[in-house]
């Protein structure tokens, strides 16, 4: 229930300058009947926590994917080259690998914001769709034609992103060709052939899985270019928008970027009717859907029996990783920072806990209790193990208890949001 307090009231200018939020009037309804475009106290401290949730988490995060994604196409096309000098060593597979963890981590921890270009294009299913789907890995790596397609530099990306479908693209194909049980691939393994069950009968070369790594891993830096263009617009990397431009991959919505679309609320052309229904965004759409998704899907599925098969992340043995890394999305969205340990005055969290303190220590305790379920977790055994032996971890079923509870606190900070 909406609870009504008096508060000191200041000027605009004021609001938006001053360090922490500025308080709301119960009156702000009355003023804004004089002059419809002027913003209530309320929308203005709305508008301010959205300008730190856009620039310091959705920008921000995208902007590390971006690079990250880049990085780690050029070290792979780097290794493909070495492969062929007879120049690769370990050193530089392990390199590949924390690079590919440090993408993975920013993707993750950017799913709580899926609702944006993420869904609207396709970017989501595109790069992290699982499980993989070996035995047609199997079947295109050993098909030489095909090979030679991706190997074509940004003709083979392009090949790549339309042809191979999302079941062999994205960060889970490039995941297989990195890490095996849990740990990075072997020097001695990529120069043998590939040896996985799936590709029994077949003569697949580590060269050949390096020129398909190359190729998907170009098309996934192109994605996550398009991902940050799309939120940040102009204010991008100048490499990026010429790369997505060049791609011709869409990035906007009507006329506006998603960051301006978002920033516009109220204003003609944008897709934001009210503040209110921006912060029902960031709660519903964003937190509560992740939210969800974790428990019900990326480790219900699983869990439950209904698909074992079912594991991000299964070769790096890292699903618990993702899991904690897409809660730590909704905290990022809820502080209005990445990995603050807490609220930024200018946060979402903020808003709530000046306007409703009950509500805003029970979604810190479910944050809390869902975040330290999978810490527990991910300290333990590797989620595809657990699965793969049958066993029945009391801690993962904690864990899914834990985040649905969050997820049922994020659903009463949607219909709060709603009646400010």
């Amino acid at each position: 229930m909406k609870k009504n307090f008096k508060f000191l009231m200041m000027s605009a200018a004021v609001c938006a300058l001053s360090v922490g939020f500025a308080s709301c009037s119960s009156d702000d309804d009355d003023n804004n009947s004089v002059n419809p475009n002027q913003l209530s106290e309320t929308e203005q401290t709305i508008e301010v926590l959205t300008s730190t949730y856009v620039e310091d988490v959705v920008y921000a995060t995208y902007t590390n994917l971006a690079n990250a994604a880049d990085d780690l196409y050029n070290k792979i096309d780097g290794a493909k080259a070495k492969f062929r000098a007879g120049t690769l060593a370990q050193g530089d597979i392990d390199a590949i690998c924390t690079k590919f963890l440090e993408a993975r981590a920013h993707w993750e921890a950017s799913e709580a914001f899926l609702y944006g270009p993420a869904t609207t294009f396709g970017i989501d299913p595109h790069i992290d769709t699982w499980p993989l789907d070996l035995d047609a890995l199997a079947l295109s790596l050993s098909n030489a034609d095909q090979v030679a397609m991706l190997d074509d530099g940004d003709d083979g990306i392009a090949y790549a992103g339309a042809k191979l479908g999302q079941e062999l693209l994205g960060f889970h194909g490039i995941e297989f060709i990195l890490f095996r049980d849990g740990k990075n691939r072997t020097l001695a393994s990529l120069q043998a052939n590939e040896s996985d069950k799936a590709f029994a009968g077949k003569t697949v070369t580590g060269e050949q899985e390096l020129v398909y790594a190359t190729a998907v891993a170009g098309d996934l830096r192109d994605k996550c270019f398009q991902l940050e263009v799309a939120w940040r617009g102009e204010s991008a990397a100048k490499a990026h928008q010429d790369r997505v431009e060049e791609c011709e991959l869409e990035t906007q919505i009507g006329s506006l970027y998603y960051g301006e679309n978002m920033l516009s609320a109220k204003k003609a052309g944008s897709t934001y009717a009210t503040w209110q229904a921006v912060l029902i965004a960031i709660f519903d759409s964003g937190c509560s859907n992740i939210c969800a998704e974790v428990a019900n899907t990326k480790i219900g599925n699983a869990w439950s029996g209904e698909d074992v098969n079912y594991i991000e992340s299964p070769y790096s043995k890292k699903s618990f990783q993702d899991f904690y890394d897409n809660i730590s999305s909704i905290r990022n969205s809820l502080y209005g920072g990445i990995n603050l340990s807490s609220p930024s005055s200018k946060s979402l969290m903020a808003l709530v806990q000046q306007k409703n303190a009950t509500l805003a220590a029970e979604l810190q305790a479910k944050l809390d209790a869902a975040l330290s379920a999978l810490d527990t977790c991910r300290k333990g055994t590797a989620f595809v193990d657990i699965i793969s032996s049958g066993t029945r971890d009391a801690n993962v079923q904690k864990a899914i208890e834990a985040i649905n509870d969050l997820d049922d606190s994020l659903q009463q900070g949607a219909s709060w949001a709603s009646k400010l």
